[in-house]
């Protein structure tokens, strides 16, 4: 492929069927947007350290080399006629440096408010959304001066990297301050008051390089350990509450000037309240359902979005409950299989089964979300 037909694609900033999309991260959502690539006609190149990693058993070629890797980056690129990834942590500097190489829809901006939490409340502050109080802290003095502004209880996060859990304490009481000592030296972190929530929910929403905009239903999510354990959908709130999530993620999607898919976690409180509680510039765990659920998955509006395809109006074809499989629940959900001929089994092809890490998902479409969840408890699979 010549630089002269690439900078051409890059002007057009339309990726015609057939063309290679670029993958920065293997795991199962690089898998899962590189399985809907393929069935659209697209070539798929992964850069991942981990050979053959979830998405490198599903796309034509893998890159096998760190992220920090400045030459692997610059040899997806030119491999490449779209880049994307399907994590925050990616190299802001790497993905300025291949721009003139490679059509990056999504920027660096986006990366650069969603990837540091402190960035990412001011950027939702300024745009008018309600959020947690919050404020900096750099050191155990400053910890303990916003505790005295925003008191308890409260949640100490690491500014940039956690997931599920890691890299946060939730503080009740001075005693609690004992245990900050290693997300203190991390790196500067970020105090929020917390939101006395009555469930946590979730929009994924997508917009393209025309500024087309698709938002999804609203999924409920119900965590366990700080992990998402189930997703249902639609959320289980009034009407008029599905409607303004779906507004604020719109209106967040237009403020970043989004690119790609985006998932906005939210707190829904007693009163009706709306909080929202964090950015995902990705695919999100909580919208695998759309793949069997809606007309379009959140993986197909996503490579739709960063091809600049136009946006279909997302339909949800019929309630649904989706289901993490973590490395405990493996053996289990495997055995189960011959006795739920209705449940779609999902399995990323991960080398290694550990406690807590997720392996898989299972999708159930329903009429009786109410019947759906017992069924799920009555398996005992999820029980621990």
């Amino acid at each position: 492929m010549t630089k002269q037909k690439k900078v051409g694609k890059i002007l057009n900033k339309f990726i015609p069927q057939g063309a290679t999309i670029g993958i920065i991260g293997g795991g199962q959502l690089g898998q899962m947007m590189a399985l809907d690539a393929k069935q659209t006609g697209m070539k798929v190149v992964i850069l991942d350290p981990t050979p053959q990693c979830p998405a490198a058993q599903v796309a034509d070629e893998q890159i096998i080399a760190p992220y920090s890797d400045i030459k692997a980056i610059e040899e997806l690129a030119n491999k490449a006629d779209v880049l994307t990834y399907e994590f925050e942590n990616v190299d802001l500097k790497a993905i300025e440096d291949v721009a003139n190489r490679v059509y990056v829809p999504q920027g660096t901006h986006l990366l650069y408010i969603t990837k540091n939490r402190l960035r990412e409340k001011n950027f939702l502050r300024k745009a008018k959304l309600k959020t947690a109080p919050f404020l900096p802290v750099h050191d155990t003095a400053g910890l303990q001066t916003a505790i005295k502004k925003i008191g308890y209880p409260a949640v100490l996060k690491t500014s940039e990297g956690g997931y599920d859990g890691h890299g946060q304490e939730v503080l009740y009481h001075d005693t609690d301050l004992t245990k900050c000592a290693d997300i203190l030296t991390s790196g500067d972190c970020i105090l929020e008051g917390w939101v006395p929530f009555e469930l946590e929910c979730s929009v994924m929403v997508g917009r393209n390089e025309n500024g087309e905009i698709t938002v999804f239903p609203v999924s409920e999510n119900i965590h366990h350990n700080e992990i998402l354990h189930l997703s249902i959908v639609p959320a289980r709130i009034p009407p008029r509450l599905q409607e303004e999530a779906q507004q604020m993620a719109v209106k967040i999607a237009e403020a970043i000037d989004l690119r790609g898919i985006l998932g906005v976690e939210m707190f829904v409180t007693a009163n009706g309240e709306i909080y929202i509680n964090e950015l995902a510039p990705r695919p999100h765990n909580s919208g695998h359902y759309s793949i069997e659920a809606c007309n379009f998955s959140q993986f197909a509006i996503h490579n739709r979005a960063v091809c600049n395809w136009p946006l279909p109006k997302i339909e949800l074809l019929e309630p649904v409950v989706m289901v993490n499989v973590l490395g405990q629940h493996v053996q289990k959900v495997r055995a189960e299989i011959k006795n739920k001929p209705n449940w779609h089994f999902h399995d990323y092809g991960k080398a290694e089964v550990r406690h807590n890490r997720k392996m898989g998902h299972v999708t159930i479409l329903t009429n009786n979300i109410a019947a759906t969840l017992e069924e799920i408890d009555n398996t005992g699979i999820w029980n621990d």
